[in-house]
């Protein structure tokens, strides 16, 4: 610290350059230092996923049902219903009890006693697999919703440290700027001086808007059970899709110009979208199909938008199984 300069009432203490300069990056440094580290908090979140408790599917590829077009419908089935209404009950393996009962009913004898039971039997046979199917596609899909959820939390809670260092850094380039004028104009009566300090405060202030610009946060995010690595590799079987919604994601008729499976739709989307970058230098594929890595916020975001995109296909299998039991109760 320098002389003390009486000026009126107050007494002011004059700084060299060399103090005012370590001064202002005290203040800078004292600013930014106030982040908190808080991954402990979230470590499940981050390690481990409780969105699946029983489910681990397995079976092999001839445990799929045939694909529709490669089979040989009864004209009672194909006048009746419609071609995703009957790739719903094949993929559910109730085409020949559907074609049973439509011939039952239609027999001369159907109103007798032992006909009748014949029919309620099948009728009760394929609404319990109709139901069993909803189930089942209710479970896929609250996984898949509970694994978008999961990403999102984590995704929210590094946005939201974001926002907090740039609040910080946004205060500390005011408080930079706002002491760098006080000194250099009025204070610091010094012109070599006061130039000094003009030009540190507006490196301080540079430096803070730099570390804004580059206020990006990532965590070492892990899932071994992976969805998404099964939809991308198109495996031939899958351990976290059953075989009724794996066949429905990879069913595809080229005889009616159906050249995409759904899933195929699914990858097209994340690529041509530009979720999933493809550069052999930047690949995101390994981050986002294996077994997890270091992600940034838009990452996870990605990743979450992806998981609702897979959810959303799954869950439209419901419109096609309400479709085939509207039409069974017109029978």
């Amino acid at each position: 610290m320098g002389k003390v300069l009486h000026r009126g009432r107050f007494i002011v203490p004059t700084v060299g350059n060399k103090q005012v300069c370590w001064m202002l990056m005290i203040g800078v440094f004292l600013m930014i230092s106030c982040r908190t580290i808080k991954d402990p908090g979230i470590r499940d979140a981050l390690y481990n996923s409780n969105c699946n408790q029983r489910n681990l599917y397995s079976y092999s590829a001839d445990q799929l049902p045939v694909a529709l077009y490669q089979q040989q419908l009864s004209k009672r089935l194909t006048e009746k219903f419609d071609h995703n209404t009957l790739n719903m009950a094949n993929a559910i393996g109730i085409l020949n009890l559907i074609d049973k009962y439509m011939q039952l009913r239609t027999r001369r004898d159907s109103t007798s006693v032992e006909a009748r039971l014949r029919i309620l039997e099948i009728k009760q046979d394929i609404d319990h697999r109709i139901n069993a199917a909803s189930i089942e596609i209710s479970a896929v899909s609250s996984e898949m919703d509970c694994e978008e959820e999961r990403v999102s939390q984590v995704a929210n809670y590094l946005k939201g440290r974001q926002g907090d260092r740039e609040s910080k850094l946004t205060k500390g380039a005011i408080v930079v700027g706002a002491l760098g004028a006080i000194l250099a104009g009025g204070v610091v009566k010094n012109e070599g001086v006061s130039n000094t300090i003009g030009i540190t405060a507006g490196i301080g202030e540079a430096g803070l808007g730099l570390m804004m610009i580059f206020n990006k946060e990532s965590v070492e995010f892990h899932h071994k059970r992976n969805a998404l690595k099964d939809v991308w590799d198109n495996v031939e079987t899958s351990a976290i899709f059953p075989p009724l919604v794996w066949y429905y994601l990879k069913y595809k008729n080229p005889s009616v110009g159906q050249d995409k499976s759904l899933r195929e739709q699914i990858v097209e989307k994340w690529t041509n979208l530009g979720q999933i970058n493809l550069d052999p230098k930047k690949s995101s594929v390994p981050l986002f199909f294996g077994e997890g890595g270091k992600y940034s916020t838009d990452e996870l975001e990605n990743r979450a938008d992806m998981y609702d995109q897979l959810e959303s296909s799954i869950t439209l299998m419901k419109q096609d199984l309400k479709a085939l039991m509207l039409e069974l109760d017109k029978i």
